[in-house]
């Protein structure tokens, strides 16, 4: 018998009257049985985390600062135990999710770190008009209110961790969503919670269905709402709530340009293994993975079946096996409409290089040139392991096609003219541009987010923090400054 998981209402353990099954997208196997929460219960933790808000932005930081060190230790005894944890909910081959979970240790260390150095204070003389005389102003930041986190399933574990530690970093009570098909990772952060000593109502990690989730984000007792996923239903979020704070981390088309001087066979070598590799890690279901390949016309020729080699030298298979490099789909229907939005491209008049198959919930990796510019596969984010090449006569054009796409999260530009990558820096519109790699590259301290329909507001620790907090300033009178 597979025992049912509990999950965390205000810093506890507790079960509702209703249970769902969490499955492989492998091999259909139950990885576990987790309870849902009724509707009694999410008020319970919603009205927990309001009543403690006041408190818990009081809290020393070093009691803070406590609590996210031991998960980041705690996370690092069981790092292989996790790792087989995500992999089986999720598909991902183990020695990426060993590589997620070495990305969470981090987070709630630099969590730590920025707990312990946040909110000291700015003094600002404000003698420097006759009216300031004798004042100083000191700038201060303070919880917003109650976070409502809401997280996705390809990386169930990090980006988890990317609600959670910034927030209690910051002193903000904080209510996480994990995702139906995921969520056994993000209670098993929970679990490494309850071990510390921070105040009963500051976190809950509730596997709310998604049919139930607009009365939570309507709740006004949850002032801020960091949402990572689809574009479609985070804007409806945004939407729905105008005079909330929310923070969208969204989708993503991402560009890899090769520029020309990038042509010895060494750097073309080490363009196609990185291209290859990062449009079919996780799956592709990464916002950051490759989808696009815009190489100029002078390596194109020398580029394009380096890419194909490189991307059929991909190992997939079972996502157990260390030796797979790309795993199954979350789901099959997941799959499917990736096997669509291919097809559709072939019958449009793209020429299908490698891949194109479907097995299940498995997608092989795929290689597509010319595909029409008004193909679901050029317009969307495939959020699946697919890879689409086309040429561009020099940098400007090139430059050009990256902004050809409603998204804009990272791109990833192959040059070595400095030059060249300052311009790409002013030219291109995205939240990141990452010189000599793939756009995929992502440290989570850094500052990451979108624009244009790739979202709103930054993730990376003292980011998030900035966003679940504002600024307050205490004047000081009569000062001899």
């Amino acid at each position: 018998m597979t025992s049912t998981h509990a999950f965390w209402l205000a810093g506890r353990q507790a079960t509702g009257e209703d249970t769902f099954d969490v499955t492989s997208p492998w091999d259909g196997r139950l990885v576990g049985r987790v309870a849902v929460p009724t509707d009694g219960q999410i008020e319970e933790a919603v009205a927990a985390a309001y009543a403690v808000r006041e408190d818990f932005a009081a809290t020393p930081a070093h009691v803070r600062a406590a609590a996210l060190d031991h998960v980041s230790r705690r996370l690092v005894e069981r790092t292989e135990e996790i790792a087989r944890l995500i992999s089986a909910e999720n598909g991902k081959p183990v020695k990426w999710a060993r590589g997620e979970v070495g990305r969470a240790v981090s987070v709630f260390r630099f969590a730590a770190e920025e707990a312990r150095r946040f909110n000291g204070g700015e003094a600002q003389r404000l003698d420097t008009d006759a009216g300031g005389q004798g004042r100083l102003a000191l700038t201060r930041r303070f919880p917003k209110g109650a976070v409502l986190g809401i997280a996705p399933f390809n990386f169930p574990l990090n980006l988890c961790a990317h609600k959670i530690a910034p927030a209690i970093a910051a002193g903000a009570p904080i209510i996480l969503k994990p995702a139906p098909a995921t969520p056994l990772s993000g209670l098993v952060i929970g679990e490494l919670l309850a071990e510390t000593e921070l105040p009963a109502g500051a976190w809950s990690i509730l596997p709310v269905p998604n049919d139930r989730m607009p009365a939570l984000v309507q709740d006004e007792r949850l002032p801020v709402i960091s949402f990572t996923g689809s574009e479609k239903v985070g804007y409806a979020i945004m939407d729905s709530v105008p005079r909330k704070h929310c923070t969208l981390e969204l989708g993503g088309n991402g560009a890899a340009v090769v520029l020309g001087d990038y042509a010895s066979d060494e750097d073309l070598d080490w363009a196609a293994t990185r291209i290859a590799t990062f449009s079919n890690y996780q799956g592709g279901q990464s916002c950051i993975s490759v989808q696009r390949v815009i190489a100029d016309a002078s390596v194109y020729d020398r580029l394009l079946p380096r890419i194909v080699a490189a991307v059929e030298a991909q190992v997939t298979g079972d996502p157990g096996d260390d030796a797979t490099d790309v795993g199954p789909l979350v789901s099959e229907d997941a799959a499917r409409r990736v096997e669509a939005w291919v097809q559709e491209a072939v019958e449009a008049g793209a020429s299908l290089l490698t891949g194109g198959k479907r097995d299940g919930a498995s997608y092989a990796p795929t290689v597509l040139t010319d595909v029409p510019a008004d193909t679901t596969l050029s317009c969307e984010e495939v959020f699946g392991p697919v890879l689409t090449v086309q040429k561009a006569d020099g940098e400007a054009a090139a430059f050009a096609a990256v902004n050809a796409s409603k998204y804009g999260l990272q791109a990833g530009v192959f040059t070595h003219d400095l030059q060249a990558a300052f311009r790409a820096h002013r030219a291109l519109e995205v939240g990141g541009v990452v010189i000599g790699d793939v756009p995929s590259y992502r440290a989570d301290q850094m500052p990451y987010g979108g624009v244009k329909q790739s979202g709103v507001g930054r993730e990376g620790v003292k980011f998030a923090m900035d966003d679940y907090t504002y600024e307050r300033v205490l004047v000081l009178t009569g000062l001899a400054l």
